[in-house]
């Protein structure tokens, strides 16, 4: 069963991230260029002069935030932003989408086209003050998460319906070429965000499906969890033990009443605990 969880309807929610040291949600409304949240059952918002859609936790206080032209600290007291480095400022063709904190304390962010333009997205990393590119050529980046043991990331280009898996080194960077991980290409089910639970299984929000669909580490598909919001855009696990799961939707294009919301369900299964990002 699924709740909502804040009512307020984002044209493009994304970027869900359970703060553990806040115990407190934060996600964005990436066309509204706002980041959201509620505290103590208030809700609560802040506005960007420019799109912003991912973000990892730094401190208590701090957040590592991605936006259409870069990454930078955004203090959650103060208000307070400091730039860290620039990501595709030159291009305004792209702005930021999906990204995730690894094991290794590295931030993993992907760009897309404004229009999703054929091919204009890459995936970047951002360790110990660097930002490197690692795949280009995406339409529309997403479904970045990584396995409990921090051996292996997952990515999507949304446009292929697939999900890509890749391994990675003792540093948190990719070895050799990505393989297939999930292809979603029958079903006609478009990846968008996903998390990766503590035993390794896969959820991953499906735009257009109403829908966040489980996948065992072999690729296999377990369950899902059916939401009232058509543009189910992206998970994250939360609350006191873990077991809650987060996921914004989106209602560019839509009218219904739910589209747009954030809602939560119970899982019997517990999520991961969000990672830190190390400068």
């Amino acid at each position: 069963m699924t709740t909502i969880f804040d009512e307020r309807q984002c044209k493009l929610g994304e970027g869900p991230l359970w703060h553990p040291e806040r115990q407190q949600l934060f996600w964005f409304d990436v066309l509204n260029k706002k980041l959201m949240s509620r505290e103590n059952g208030t809700a609560k918002s802040w506005e960007f002069d420019e799109y912003v859609s991912a973000a990892g936790w730094v401190s208590k206080t701090e957040l590592l935030i991605a936006s259409a032209s870069k990454l930078f600290l955004f203090n959650l007291d103060t208000q307070a932003s400091m730039k860290l480095c620039d990501m595709e400022a030159d291009n305004e063709v792209t702005r930021s989408n999906d990204g995730r904190a690894d094991p290794k304390g590295g931030f993993w962010i992907g760009t897309m086209g404004i229009e999703a333009e054929a091919g204009a997205g890459s995936i970047y990393r951002f360790y110990k003050g660097e930002l490197r590119k690692l795949f280009s050529g995406i339409t529309i980046t997403n479904a970045i998460c990584f396995s409990p043991d921090g051996n292996k990331a997952y990515f999507s280009d949304t446009d292929t319906q697939t999900i890509q898996q890749v391994m990675l080194d003792d540093h948190g960077w990719p070895t050799g070429t990505p393989t297939l991980f999930v292809d979603l290409t029958e079903e006609d089910l478009n990846p968008d965000g996903a998390v990766v639970d503590r035993e390794g299984y896969l959820w991953n929000a499906q735009w257009g499906a109403n829908r966040i669909a489980r996948y065992s580490p072999g690729g296999q598909f377990v369950e899902e969890i059916s939401f009232p919001a058509k543009q189910i855009s992206c998970p994250a696990f939360g609350g006191a033990e873990l077991q809650t799961l987060f996921a914004t939707s989106a209602s560019v294009g839509l009218n219904g009443e739910d589209e747009g919301q954030t809602f939560f369900a119970q899982t019997g299964t517990r999520g991961q605990l969000e990672h830190r990002i190390i400068l």
